[in-house]
Order: structure tokens, then sequence, then C-alpha cells
């Protein structure tokens, strides 16, 4: 069976409000470069043949394109306009996927993908049609109830992160119906339609930079690279 094109859909379109800064998150430099940039460059380090699409919000873009030019930053890279939310954002980006492929939708601010997750991903959606990665979590969990909480087997959850990769035409399928308040990630909007979700194994190394105290991890992180 011939292999499929690869494709990786890089979402970017935080503010910078939780953040408690001026910059949108993924333009915040980590180790003297945009967190968006040490992301692209851990795809281009899996495969540098991937077809790359970033999506920004159409007032992010002059910002963008200034930094690609201050960094001299050249990994090719295909741009394409945000939605309103995550999920018209994605649709959008899955507009410029041409066939039938492998389709990685990943956070723009989780820069520390390890390429060996990467890889995990891209072959166990050419298997199973989906790979979505995911971690234990390390601290113990209650569930809430009318009557206040309760506590729940920590085994039996899994902390859902990216990247979350699918065949094209599953994807597709998924982002044609109209989007719903409980779609918070790829997978919940491929699972609607009636598709197994396989899970691979993530990294605790592979945090969503959202808050200052993310900043000091995401340093740190950068230091060992």
């Amino acid at each position: 069976m011939d292999q499929l094109p690869e494709y990786a859909i890089i979402v970017a379109g935080g503010s910078g409000s939780r953040m408690q800064h001026t910059l949108p998150k993924q333009f915040i430099e980590v180790a003297g470069k945009p967190v968006l940039m040490h992301t692209i460059a851990q795809f281009y380090k899996y495969n540098p043949d991937l077809r790359l699409i970033v999506v920004l919000p159409e007032q992010q873009l002059s910002t963008w394109r200034d930094l690609c030019r201050k960094h001299r930053f050249e990994l090719f890279h295909m741009v394409v306009l945000g939605g309103a939310t995550r999920f018209g954002s994605v649709k959008n980006g899955l507009d410029a996927v041409q066939g039938e492929a492998l389709v990685a939708v990943h956070d723009g601010v989780r820069p520390f993908v390890e390429v060996a997750t990467i890889k995990t991903a891209y072959e166990a959606a050419a298997t199973f049609g989906s790979a979505v990665v995911a971690v234990s979590p390390k601290d113990s969990i209650r569930e809430l109830t009318p009557q206040g909480s309760r506590a729940v087997k920590r085994d039996q959850y899994k902390l859902v992160q990216t990247p979350q990769c699918f065949r094209a035409s599953i994807l597709r399928r998924a982002y044609e119906q109209p989007e719903q308040a409980h779609f918070t990630d790829d997978a919940s909007v491929v699972e609607s339609i009636g598709e197994e979700i396989t899970l691979v194994e993530g990294s605790y190394r592979n945090i969503k930079i959202t808050t200052p105290e993310d900043l000091i991890l995401a340093e740190a992180f950068a230091r060992e690279i």
C-alpha cells in the first residue's frame, strides 16, 4: 500500500490574555525564538517533506510575517485564516488538504512535542484511522456531583494532548457537521460521527503554554534541547 502524504494543521489562534502579556502567546519568545517557530520546527524534524498549514487570525498575519523576517525563519508553511472558533479554524485548515492523506492537528503553543510522539501518531493513524496523544493524570481526581464531589479512579482517565492525527476523509466528514459546545478537540468532533478513537502515549513535556508559569517550564525545557 502506498504511503499517504502527511499534513500538519497547526492551530495558533490564541491571545495573550491568560498569559498576562500584550503579545499573543504563540508569538512570545522562548529561548530567543517565538513559540510557534519551535512548534513548526519539531514537525519538520519529523518529516522535512511534511505539508504544513498554520492557521492564524487575520489580525495576526502581519505580525507573523514580520517575525519570520526578523528571525530569518525559512521553514516552508502555508498560512490560512482562522475561524471564529477552534472548530472553524481547523475546518479552514482542512480546506488546504488535498485528497486522501494523514492529517495531524496540533496546538501552536505545544512546542516541545517529541519527534517520536509525532511519528507514533502518524503511524497509528495510518493503521487505525485515528491517533490521539494522551497521558495519564498524575494527580488524584474528583468528580463534581450535585451533592459536592467524589473520588474517582485515576487509572480510568487520560489527559488529552495534541497532535491528534486522522485520515483526511474521516476528518472532513467530521467537520461537515455543525459545531457543538462539547467539541473541545478534534477527537470529540470525530467521535461524534461514530468513529473509534485510538489513544497513543504522549509526554509530560508536551505542555501547552497558556499561563505565565508555563513560560518558566518552557525556558527550562528549551535549555535541554
